[in-house]
């Protein structure tokens, strides 16, 4: 068999990595190249639209189910494909980026599933989209370890009966991956990650007995769905395996993609395997869509919008019911709450808070649910072994019950809360601590007891904006103003300093974060995402 040609990929601005020829084969490359030849232009096509359709709501105010697909709803008769015996029970989920370290503890966590994050926890510095892909693939080959250098501790993983299923998160359909250019265009970073890790793993997964599984991030369509779903086809075949071994979640943290939860089913049908309710990231899609709306619209602190905001339970028991109608996987949202080692009252009233959280949604029907560390998968697992015993899901549970009106899902002034001032200083601080991590290769970081990633920073950062918009008076009469915030962010500066010493503080991109924070939070001309002017910062 004769070599295969060289890509017409080039690697641009990016230093040599150890073994990235492992990753970077031309035949791995030709793959990549073929799908930005093919695909590309359909999802710049998609990014317009999603544009216009923000426009759109600009204008109205508004969201409806689409009349154009109504009849795909109102047909009873279709399901989706039927999940594989590695998918099938998915009772607690734990995710994290795909670090060597995380790479072992994840697999050895206990839970069902593996989120293997290449998109919100991980910033996508060259390196970790790299060695990401090496260490999942040596993970399967299982010819990984990792001893930590400053406590010396080692790491193996456990029996292969033992390990969870991973499923891999590739980059939202709106980051580029500078590294890889075609003819002066770069590469969509989905189609990096997706490709990479498709064509190096696909086959020797189905070997394992598992697949290629994915979850599709940021969704705002049935159309981007249909996207990804003829983008499956084309690979499998690329490759030579059956039609229908891929498997996809597909998050619903937009809030259009919550308008159209059955068409984006209906779309992946024989490649779907559930949805999963994104709390963090669709409270920010809501701010993003009606930062225009009014005060109507304004959300209180991210931390006083609970599950059972009357907006919020419409949204996820209609994600049950609309699963369990198709016969999918219904995924409940995230406990991000990192255990304290120094305050077990913390730890307490935490755990407390999950284990209520994840009763919740297994007593709502929900299949499974999401964790961000490995001391809080025995709490979520005794949720749903209480619910599903030796079953491995509740699908049977159609929760016809459930009736949501369209306004019920943007009925923000349902929730009986206000911004704070306190939340206006959480969303600082948190927002330059999350960016000073971020900018220097580090996407999911411990803030606050909390697993922070690019999700809770776009909350973060967008309800500073929105706030100031929309004129918010706390309740110690403050104004929200950009003077106010620049001053809390220069308060929190000047904090950090003290906190972890000048020399480390001078080592650190703590100002470059700050102006960063300021400049995506304040400006008239909001940022859709607060990665992208982030990205042209990043180091390589």
């Amino acid at each position: 068999m004769s070599a295969p040609a060289p890509s017409p990929l080039a690697i641009v601005d990016a230093e040599p990595l150890p073994r990235q020829d492992e990753v970077l084969t031309d035949a791995a490359l030709a793959f990549v190249a073929e799908l930005h030849q093919r695909f590309t232009h359909r999802r710049d096509e998609l990014l317009v639209r999603r544009a216009e359709r923000r426009a759109e709501i600009a204008r109205t105010s508004s969201l409806d189910f689409l009349p154009e697909t109504a009849s795909i709803r109102n047909d009873d008769s279709w399901k989706v494909a039927p999940a594989p015996a590695t998918l099938n029970d998915r009772r607690v989920e734990i995710t994290g980026p795909t670090d060597r370290k995380m790479t072992i503890n994840a697999l050895n966590s206990g839970a069902r599933v593996w989120l293997a994050d290449f998109e919100d926890a991980s910033a996508p510095t060259w390196e970790n989209v790299v060695t990401g892909q090496l260490n999942l693939t040596d993970a399967y080959e299982r010819r990984i370890d990792f001893t930590d250098p400053k406590s010396g501790k080692s790491y193996a993983l456990k029996p292969a009966a033992d390990l969870a299923t991973v499923v891999m998160r590739p980059r939202g359909w709106h980051l580029d991956e500078r590294h890889l250019v075609l003819d002066d265009r770069p590469v969509p970073g989905a189609l990096v990650d997706f490709g990479l890790y498709f064509f190096h793993n696909a086959k020797r997964l189905i070997e394992l007995g598992k697949g290629p599984y994915f979850y599709l991030p940021k969704t705002e369509s049935h159309l981007e769905a249909r996207l990804w779903n003829e983008i499956f086809v084309f690979a499998q075949d690329y490759i030579g395996i059956p039609q229908g071994t891929v498997r996809a979640t597909v998050l619903i943290e937009t809030i259009t993609a919550a308008y159209e939860m059955e068409e984006i089913l209906y779309e992946l049908r024989d490649h779907a395997s559930g949805l999963n309710a994104g709390r963090w990231d669709y409270l920010f899609s809501i701010v993003k869509n009606f930062r225009d709306g009014g005060s109507k619209f304004v959300l209180p602190d991210r931390n006083l919008v609970t599950m059972t905001a009357p907006f919020m339970r419409a949204y996820t028991e209609l994600l049950v019911r609309t699963c369990h109608k198709r016969g999918a996987h219904a995924i409940g949202g995230m406990a991000a709450f990192i255990p304290s080692r120094r305050d077990a009252e913390v730890n307490k009233v935490a755990f407390e808070k999950v284990k209520a959280d994840k009763d919740r949604e297994a007593a709502d029907g929900f299949d499974g649910s999401w964790v961000a560390h490995p001391d809080l998968v025995p709490i979520a697992m005794k949720s749903f072994d209480a619910v599903l015993g030796e079953n491995p899901n509740q699908k049977q549970r159609l929760r016809e019950d459930v009736a949501v009106a369209p306004g019920d899902l943007i009925a923000i002034d349902s929730l009986d809360a206000r911004p704070t001032y306190e939340g206006l200083v959480n969303a600082v601080q948190v927002g330059i601590r999350y960016i000073e991590a971020w900018l220097r290769g580090m996407g999911a970081v411990a803030i606050f007891n909390l697993m922070e990633d690019a999700a809770t920073a776009e909350i973060s950062r967008s309800q500073i904006w929105q706030w100031i918009n929309a004129n918010v008076v706390f309740e110690n009469g403050e104004h929200a103003t950009a003077e106010l915030a620049r001053k809390i962010a220069a308060d929190e500066l000047t904090a950090i300093e003290k906190e972890i010493g000048e020399e480390a503080f001078a080592a650190g991109k703590w100002q470059q974060a700050h102006d960063l924070l300021l400049t995506v939070s304040l400006d008239a001309d909001y940022a859709d995402f607060l990665t992208l002017p982030a990205y042209e910062q990043l180091g390589s």
